[in-house]
């Protein structure tokens, strides 16, 4: 029985003190005539962002149906991030998405990002239609 209550104490304790973000950065997908476009190229480059610098955790989550098109938003949690590190993945998120908006790969939407607003995770919560699309956690083992 004692073993048990450690077990479940252990279990417990390591899913309250878990990391959690509690601002996440707001990337909006619209649309203009035939669909928002992919959410590819910002995916890539967080996975690409996670293996070279061995970041720990990088959740996002999606708020859909936000239009007839099919318009959503994504919403990344960086607090897991350093300072420096967080710099340098905003500044290559609006690469990416600078890049992604001037090729319009057979879309004629847009990608919205503003690196300086933050939505709280009370805000998050609040909206319909949000949920955990991704929980990346990465470790110091090779990315499948």
């Amino acid at each position: 029985m004692k073993k048990v209550l450690f077990i479940f104490g252990i279990f417990t304790s390591a899913i309250f003190f878990a990391q959690k973000s509690e601002n996440y950065y707001q990337i909006s997908y619209n649309s203009i005539c035939c669909g928002p476009p992919s959410e590819k190229p910002v995916r890539d480059y967080i996975q690409k962002f996670q293996g070279n610098n061995k970041s720990k955790t990088v959740e996002i989550f999606k708020q859909t149906g936000l239009g007839r098109e099919g318009e959503f938003k994504l919403f990344v949690g960086l607090d897991a991030l350093s300072k420096s590190n967080k710099r340098k993945f905003i500044s290559g998120l609006e690469a990416a998405i600078n890049a992604q908006n001037t090729a319009k790969g057979g879309s004629d939407g847009t990608v919205d990002f503003m690196g300086s607003s933050m939505v709280s995770k009370k805000d998050l919560s609040a909206l319909p239609n949000t949920t955990l699309s991704n929980k990346t956690v990465i470790t110091k083992q090779k990315i499948k």
